[in-house]
């Protein structure tokens, strides 16, 4: 059995946990662990229940992105999903943190499902330019309702245990301190008679009272009629309401591969990856450490900051800090590192200091600028600064933002020109990665999301 998945026993009832940290993303050896723990309690006559519960701090978080783009490798999903809805025995599924995506499809083939009271749930697939693939789409419109499964699914939204309770996603929720509490809890509860299970694919088909699915379209036509896979989604509803389980599932599956081939998709995982890339510094392996700073001035970074632990305030009017380090040795600097504070319309020319720090108006970003190549301080005052709510993106030399925004201002509704001045900031040296352009292009300067950003698009042909 795959290390990733394991299977033990409490007396009639089968535990199946999912153990792939730090989310338990659905990769393709917790499938296969998954299908072969479901088999060895299958065959076992003295298993009466299967309860499939996740170790750690969430159920599933999902499918595993790494995995996008790349030939499937068996088992697929739905098939594992077809397995647990198809077994014989009482099959639960215990949920806890969140249930997100192919974790909720998996739950939604379970017979029964419970929630902790923390969990999260939702299929945000939409947010990637996909649709739920493993059934999502033909079996949460039997449990909540054609006109909900539309709204949360075309929307990737999440809900709290008692929303999704109140919807009929879950059938209860438990104040249980573990998932294996839980689990045991409701075996018995089902033995001693007092509770239900149903197969969720053999639940009647949702209906489309009041052309549910047309009002949805129509939403959409308003707000994002340049995004594919919401009506993509819609075609899979549509699909729920008329046809048998099975061929709602085939028609679902070819929708997905639809999405997955779509370049909206490529370029809705480029941004993801890149949004995650801008936290880490390149070369920054060792970072300095800061043991302590000192904040001046009446500005909002300073006001965020007073109060966390190794800041102090200090009474000067001119905005910025002072920032003293040590290196791994424990061997601490002489001399503070400064950062100064950018007024985002001041000149270039403003800069004094070995970092500047900008905020970028009418958001909730910021750039924390290097001016002399210390990737390690870099990555030292990032996750020091990240601590005052702000998302930053670390750039060199000067600021990225305004490079972008000084090329394009003739002509700021233009992808086209900001593309060019993409390219022109990345050959200038004024980021880490070509995707942090992306990033803060798209956070800031509006350029659509689904097309990934402009410099992916610029390098695309490339």
């Amino acid at each position: 059995m795959s290390q990733t998945v394991y299977l033990s026993r409490q007396g009639d009832t089968a535990l199946i946990e999912i153990d792939n940290p730090p989310v338990n993303a659905l990769s393709q050896s917790v499938r296969a662990g998954l299908l072969d723990a479901l088999k060895q309690a299958e065959a076992d006559p003295s298993i009466k229940v299967i309860a499939v519960m996740g170790r750690g701090k969430v159920f599933i978080a999902g499918a595993d992105i790494k995995e996008f783009g790349k030939p499937p490798q068996p088992p697929i999903l739905p098939d594992v999903i077809a397995t647990l809805e198809q077994s014989t025995k009482a099959v639960i599924a215990v949920l806890h943190g969140v249930a997100l995506g192919g974790g909720l499809e998996v739950a939604l083939g379970c017979h029964y499902r419970v929630a902790l009271n923390d969990t999260r749930l939702g299929l945000p697939e939409v947010k990637l330019g996909l649709l739920p693939g493993a059934g999502g789409t033909q079996r949460l419109p039997r449990l909540t309702g054609l006109a909900t499964a539309a709204d949360w699914i075309t929307r990737g939204k999440l809900v709290d245990a008692q929303t999704a309770l109140s919807a009929g996603l879950i059938d209860a929720i438990s104040d249980a301190d573990s998932a294996q509490e839980a689990a045991l809890a409701v075996a018995r509860q089902w033995q001693e008679g007092r509770i239900a299970l149903r197969k969720t694919g053999a639940l009647p088909n949702p209906r489309d009272d009041s052309h549910i699915i047309e009002h949805a379209r129509q939403q959409l036509l308003d707000e994002c009629p340049e995004l594919y896979s919401p009506f993509r989604i819609l075609e899979a509803l549509e699909a729920s309401c008329i046809l048998p389980l099975a061929e709602g599932l085939t028609r679902e599956r070819e929708l997905f591969f639809q999405c997955m081939d779509s370049p909206q998709r490529a370029g809705l995982i480029h941004h993801f990856f890149a949004s995650k890339a801008i936290s880490k510094v390149p070369g920054a392996e060792g970072p300095s450490r800061i043991t302590s700073a000192v904040v001046s001035g009446e500005h909002s970074v300073v006001k965020a900051l007073a109060g966390q632990p190794l800041v102090e305030r200090s009474e000067s009017e001119s905005p910025g800090m002072k920032v003293w380090l040590a290196s791994d040795d424990n061997k601490i600097a002489d001399t503070p590192v400064t950062v100064t504070f950018l007024d985002p319309d001041s000149a270039q020319s403003d800069v004094v200091g070995d970092f500047s720090l900008l905020l970028i108006p009418d958001s909730q970003w910021a750039e924390l600028i290097d001016h002399g190549a210390q990737p390690g301080v870099h990555q030292a005052l990032l996750n020091l600064l990240k601590s005052s709510g702000l998302s930053i993106i670390p750039t060199k030399q000067r600021s990225l933002y305004r490079a972008l925004k000084d090329n394009t201002k003739t002509s700021e509704s233009d992808r086209t020109a900001l593309e060019t001045a993409a390219l022109s900031s990345w050959e200038g040296g004024l980021c880490y990665r070509g995707s942090d352009i992306d990033v803060l292009a798209i956070e800031t300067l509006g350029y659509p999301k689904h097309m990934g950003g402009p410099h992916y698009q610029a390098t695309l042909s490339k």
